[in-house]
């Protein structure tokens, strides 16, 4: 606990007086604020549409397990094979032994945040299997060797000037080359890797039940060749994706659109039902439903809801906090508000209830989540667990049962007067709120003192 939360403070103190990546990070993000309030004000009925949502993924979290079922029958129907993991381990193990047996020795990858919790790509290189990033951004943090930043925008930290020093760097290409050249160079440079790429590995923003097919969203047309061009397509999707039908695809592809970059629909938005029947395409697909902690927060009634994300980043956008120590200080596959609820209990409460703490509970998260998850209420949910569980560290345990006896008792909070409490707080509390934070001045009345006098008053 102590090194996880530690290492946290630290980060997050030397990113938030990193004035380069204030600058950056403020930019990209106000790029997609801007494109989500055009985007949001083409939906027709948005509150109602996030109300339905809500209710569907409501219904799926409670019937989870036929969902998947009928999933798994429907797929295998389809010439499809299933294949259940119950953790990352056992994920990366299938996977490999996947890879082993057709003796595949180089593997595309789309986008794909759920791969990122297996650590997956550095599972396959131990393994001598080369592993190539197909997503522009994904392939940029790649090869700088960093993880992706946020869960849409993997780049997002990066300047275009970055990139461009990069790519001087790792291919040769002229000094301040503009985003268009490198676009240009990395779908020339990929092309070929698509061609010679025994698998494809990709996830799934939607698993469909009664059809038995996955829903896969971009923007750059890297997913469908990776669907495409190799002979075993492995998808690999955590057990919360599925939706009931078909249909309810024009519901969640425009939610998750707008609330991710600001479009009414993503370039490339593909239905998957199974492997090729005529030769042109892959002859394997194999699905992992991966659990890896998903069903013990199902089993807390209070917290399943956030069980229903999507993965449209927007809480990372709004988040103040986000926005001011970065992704990578999170330290773990999800970030920001999301991150901070679902994280300690996939991860382990003792371990990550720091991150719960670091949120201002604002509600902006919750606010702007297209399927309703009230985030910042899991936020306080997560935090009285981890009181309940005697996971805190004992300085925090102290300052909360210390405070919690002063505010509680009314003649101790009226016993001083406010320039001696303001001194309590200037030498035994101040550290503990924290250096760059401001200590509020008390008045030298107490609230109930000055109620009494303006009563009097009132009754003169």
């Amino acid at each position: 606990m102590a090194d996880h939360k530690s290492n946290f403070l630290k980060m997050s103190e030397k990113v938030a007086f990193d004035l380069q990546h204030r600058k950056v990070i403020n930019f990209n993000i106000g790029k997609y604020d801007q494109a989500v309030v055009k985007g949001k004000s083409r939906l027709f009925h948005l509150e109602m549409s996030r109300q339905k949502a809500y209710s569907i993924k409501y219904k799926v979290l409670a019937q989870l397990d036929k969902y998947l079922v009928e999933f798994e029958a429907n797929f295998q129907r389809n010439g499809g094979k299933v294949i259940w993991a119950t953790d990352a381990e056992s994920a990366v193990k299938e996977i490999v032994q996947l890879l082993q047996k057709e003796r595949i020795e180089k593997v595309v990858k789309s986008k794909s945040m759920t791969t990122e919790e297996l650590s997956l790509n550095h599972h396959l290189e131990k393994k001598k299997i080369k592993v190539l990033e197909t997503d522009l951004g994904e392939f940029i943090v790649q090869q700088a060797g960093e993880k992706p930043y946020h869960i849409v925008t993997p780049a997002m930290h990066k300047s275009k000037e970055d990139v461009a020093a990069l790519y001087t760097e790792k291919f040769d290409l002229p000094e301040n080359s503009s985003p268009e050249e490198i676009t240009a160079y990395t779908r020339q440079y990929l092309r070929q890797e698509y061609r010679q790429a025994g698998a494809g590995i990709t996830g799934a923003n939607f698993l469909i039940a009664d059809t038995g097919s996955i829903a896969l969203t971009e923007n750059e047309g890297n997913g469908l060749l990776t669907m495409a061009f190799p002979k075993l397509h492995i998808v690999v999707a955590g057990i919360e994706k599925i939706i009931p039908s078909i249909e309810d695809l024009d519901l969640f592809w425009p939610l998750l659109a707008t609330h991710g970059t600001g479009q009414l629909m993503t370039a490339y938005n593909s239905i998957v039902s199974g492997p090729t029947e005529n030769g042109k395409g892959p002859s394997q697909m194999v699905v992992i439903l991966l659990d890896n902690g998903r069903t013990e927060l199902l089993s807390k009634a209070k917290h399943r809801a956030a069980l229903s994300c999507i993965r449209c980043g927007a809480c990372l956008n709004v988040c103040p906090v986000y926005k001011n120590i970065g992704g990578y200080t999170y330290d773990t596959t999800y970030s920001g508000p999301i991150g901070s609820v679902i994280t300690p209990h996939m991860k382990g409460m003792r371990d990550y209830n720091h991150l719960s703490f670091a949120s201002t509970i604002c509600g902006a998260c919750t606010d702007v989540c297209p399927v309703k998850i009230p985030l910042h209420e899991m936020l306080l949910l997560n935090r009285k667990e981890a009181v309940e569980a005697d996971v805190l560290g004992s300085s925090d345990k102290f300052l909360i049962k210390q405070s919690s006896r002063l505010l509680m008792n009314r003649k101790m909070l009226d016993f001083t007067k406010g320039g001696t409490k303001n001194m309590v707080l200037k030498y035994f509390v101040s550290k503990a709120w924290g250096p760059h934070r401001v200590m509020p001045e008390l008045a030298k009345k107490s609230f109930s003192q000055q109620w009494k006098e303006q009563q009097q008053k009132g009754e003169e």
